[in-house]
Order: structure tokens, then C-alpha cells, then sequence
């Protein structure tokens, strides 16, 4: 099956959710309005991948359990999306702690870089690293929707990365 969107509209605008059967591909925020689409007639990973966002936001799901098919990616930039997977829910991590999971305390700025690229917003949760400081730092979706995202988690944010 080629690749099929779905859209949902959240509390941050609509989003964009692309994939196939292989797996989902892409969460990308919508600027516009948009025509919202169901993920009915579609693959079933948009299926899962709409009812697991919306449960997310609903807070009732704080860990995404999907099939990934990333249609892009070096294997150090699936590298830094898999450990941002493990960055937990009410949690931050700074670039150096992610460096430092791939035993690479040195590739902070390919981290930051690699965390810019991720192509699954949300669900590969980049808007959980912040700077060393705790200070917040770019976000591709735009900084608001970093900021309402960690306000969104605050009630159970505690810190540290993976513990």
C-alpha cells in the first residue's frame, strides 16, 4: 500500500499522520486550517496512530506502542529518535544526557540536530529535551507548542531522563 494521511485535529492545531502498512512515517504539525481526514480507509498504523494521539491528549495514554516506518534517517539520527523514545512521560533530558545514552557525550550538536529532524512529533517525544540548564530550547513544531506540551505533562513531570 502506498503512503496514506490521516489528520487529527488536537488542542495544538491539526496534525498530519502519514504512513502505510509498513508503519507510520510521519507526525507533522499543520499550520492551516485543515481538512480533517479519518484514518478509516487507511492503513492501520494511522488507525492505531489516531487513536493512541487522541487518547494521549485525552490523558489517558502516555506511552505509544506503534509500528515506525521513518522514511528518512541516518542510522545515528534513528539512534537519537529511538533514545528520545525513552525519554518518559512528565520527564526531560538535556542533548548531553541523550549524547550520553548513546555513549557519545561528544555528538551533543548532532543530537540537536538529529532531534530536529524527527520526523514523528509527539510520539518520538523531542519536545521533551530542553538545554543543560532546563531552559527550552528549539522546537520544530514552534516554541508555544513545546511549552504547552511540557505544561501538558507538568502534573506528573518529574526529573532526570530514564529513571
Amino acid at each position: 500500500m502506498n503512503a496514506a494521511t490521516a489528520t487529527l485535529l488536537t488542542p495544538l492545531g491539526p496534525l498530519a499522520l502519514t504512513g502505510s502498512d509498513a508503519g507510520l512515517s510521519a507526525v507533522t504539525f499543520l499550520n492551516e486550517a485543515a481538512e480533517l481526514t479519518a484514518p478509516a480507509a487507511v492503513a492501520s498504523c494511522l488507525r492505531a496512530a489516531h487513536e493512541q494521539l487522541r487518547a494521549y491528549f485525552g490523558r489517558e495514554l502516555r506511552d505509544f506502542s506503534l509500528t515506525y516506518a521513518p522514511a528518512y534517517g541516518t542510522d545515528f539520527q534513528r539512534q537519537v529518535w529511538q533514545a528520545l523514545a525513552g525519554i518518559g512521560y512528565g520527564r526531560t533530558a538535556s542533548y548531553l544526557d541523550v549524547a550520553r545514552q548513546l555513549n557519545n557525550p561528544k555528538s551533543v550538536r548532532a543530537v540537536g540536530a538529529a532531534n530536529g529532524q524527527n520526523p514523528l512529533a509527539i510520539v518520538w517525544p523531542c519536545h521533551r529535551v530542553v538545554g543543560a540548564d532546563g531552559s527550552l530550547t528549539g522546537y520544530a513544531g514552534g516554541m508555544h507548542r513545546k511549552k504547552w506540551l511540557l505544561e501538558f505533562e507538568q502534573p506528573v513531570r518529574q526529573g532526570g531522563l530514564f529513571g
